[in-house]
């Protein structure tokens, strides 16, 4: 039985070598090892009498039917402002190292682009060779955004059985709490070929005990399994085990997989210091309400949930206590109950203090995306004065919504009159009022695609041209202003306009808080 062997198993731990490691598959180095790698064998030798420098080129097949990952999409490329044609003849390659860079400290309307970018239905870079590079990169980079409900609807269109989309797969349900839908689908797959660690956990959470006990002697014994990953499983499987030991220290880095266990064992791994994907874990009814409300803060301040659903998380109940996320919690539901009474005093009131609390945490955002075309409203009217009037007018332009209501607007005070000026897509317009305003103004007033793109945009490379004016602009939020005036101006001159706008406004704004 396990429970008397698992002395042995706990003692073979400390003489167990190190597990076999893996080679990275992918741009994101947090991946679950759950799927093993086929054994690629190398190919025959040629036939002596057989002349082998005069055969035609590798023809790429294909059966008859078969999806082409990279044509998949969730929506067309149109609805989002981009052309279909939007890959041309770019490498695959190099469109998903451009895609898949770490965009943590991108401004809010770089990260939207981006996942627009990956969830567009578009054609196949000319070049595509059939191995769905750019599709998996999409995907990743949805992932790396925090964005998985997106990246599981596209995984859903392509053929989960593919060990690499299946991987990525896997780890969204284990972040969503459906591990046992994933460990179904694993099993189903003939074609998946899962690790010892992934089985061993589906085994487990299957009711399995003594075939998932089996399989850990099997893996020890061949050296597959060792070290803090063997002792992690021992303690999944045996929770007597879990309950006396000292905890595990943490991994520096934890896979899903990993994740899962640990939370198994009864020694959870804090969200906050892990990659975004992680805090939809604690998004979960079973979570307590703080942690449910700092996962839902976090999401929402990358745009990976709607920002509504921030909101609804706020309006669960009153604030437990006070200090930290409880005083954003009070200061939401005050500002919320005064705006739906449409109570312009209590508006006035109860936005500065909502404004700096929302500041601190990097959600001014979210407070624009939901209440900005009703403060856009109350701009345009004058209910508000003061600094209420200020916040009212910066968090309405910050919506896209709230920029088309506040259109006429025309104010007096040199810097909204400039960003209101910006809003309308002619900074021009308005006297810039200082050095960070001009740069704007000049990447507005350029007609010439900038030389360090020019070359892209000539050879019809429209997709990583857009993805290397993102980079630009997202240096530019970081200090560096030439790249900035670069960054605008290309998106602008790739017809991106709206989203050269948008940019500018949120360096505008935000960048001053930071």
């Amino acid at each position: 039985m396990w429970i008397e062997r698992r002395a042995a198993l706990f003692a073979a731990i400390l003489a167990a070598g190190p597990a076999v490691a893996q080679a990275p598959l992918s741009a994101i180095d947090w991946l679950s090892d759950s799927i093993a790698q086929p054994v690629v064998l190398p190919p025959p030798p040629p036939d002596r009498d057989v002349a082998v420098n005069a055969l035609p080129e590798e023809v790429t097949v294909a059966p008859l039917g078969a999806i082409d990952p990279d044509r998949l999409g969730l929506v067309p490329a149109a609805d989002v402002g981009l052309p279909r044609d939007l890959w041309g003849g770019a490498a695959a390659t190099r469109l998903a190292r451009l895609l898949t860079r770490d965009m943590a400290q991108s401004l809010p309307s770089m990260r939207a682009l981006a996942r627009d970018l990956a969830v567009a239905r578009t054609e196949p870079p000319t070049g595509a060779t059939g191995e769905a590079v750019l599709f998996t990169a999409r995907v990743d980079t949805l992932l790396q955004l925090g964005a998985l409900d997106d990246a599981r609807r596209l995984l859903d269109l392509a053929e989960r059985d593919n060990p690499a989309f299946f991987r990525r797969w896997f780890d969204i349900a284990l972040l969503q709490g459906t591990e046992t839908r994933a460990c179904g689908r694993m099993r189903a797959l003939p074609e998946v070929s899962p690790t010892y660690s992934a089985r061993i956990f589906c085994l487990a959470r299957g009711g399995d005990w003594p075939a998932a006990a089996l399989t850990l002697e099997t893996a020890v014994a061949l050296g597959v399994l060792g070290g803090p990953e063997e002792e992690l499983i021992v303690r999944f499987l045996d929770p007597e085990l879990a309950d006396v030991g000292t905890p595990l220290p943490p991994p520096r880095q934890p896979t899903p997989l990993e994740f899962a266990m640990y939370d198994a064992i009864g020694e959870p791994l804090p969200t906050a210091p892990l990659p975004i994907a992680f805090s939809h874990h604690d998004l979960r009814d079973v979570i307590g309400w703080k942690a449910r409300i700092e996962a839902a803060e976090r999401l929402a301040a990358a745009g990976a949930i709607p920002a509504e659903a921030l909101w609804d998380t706020y309006d669960e109940r009153l604030p437990a206590a006070s200090g930290g996320v409880w005083d954003r919690v009070a200061a939401a539901q005050r500002f919320a109950l005064a705006l739906g009474r449409d109570d312009a005093e209590a508006v006035a009131r109860t936005l500065p203090p909502l404004w700096d609390h929302f500041r601190d945490a990097g959600l001014e955002p979210v407070l624009a995306a939901v209440h900005g075309p009703a403060l856009a409203r109350m701009a345009a009217d004058a209910a508000l004065d003061g600094r209420a009037a200020d916040i009212a007018l910066r968090a309405a332009l910050l919506s896209p919504r709230g920029r088309a209501l506040l259109a006429p607007a025309r104010p007096e005070d040199p810097d909204l009159a400039f960003l209101a000026a910006l809003a309308r897509g002619t900074p021009e317009a308005a006297p810039a009022p200082g050095d960070r305003a001009a740069v704007v103004q000049e990447a507005f007033a350029t007609e010439a695609m900038p030389m360090r793109l020019q070359d892209e945009a000539d050879r019809g490379h429209m997709g990583s041209a857009i993805l290397r004016a993102m980079a630009l602009v997202d240096a530019g939020a970081q200090g560096n202003m030439n790249a900035l005036r670069d960054g605008l101006a290309a998106l602008r001159l790739l017809g991106l306009s709206d989203r050269a706008v948008a940019a500018a406004l949120e360096f505008m704004i935000l960048e001053p808080a930071r």
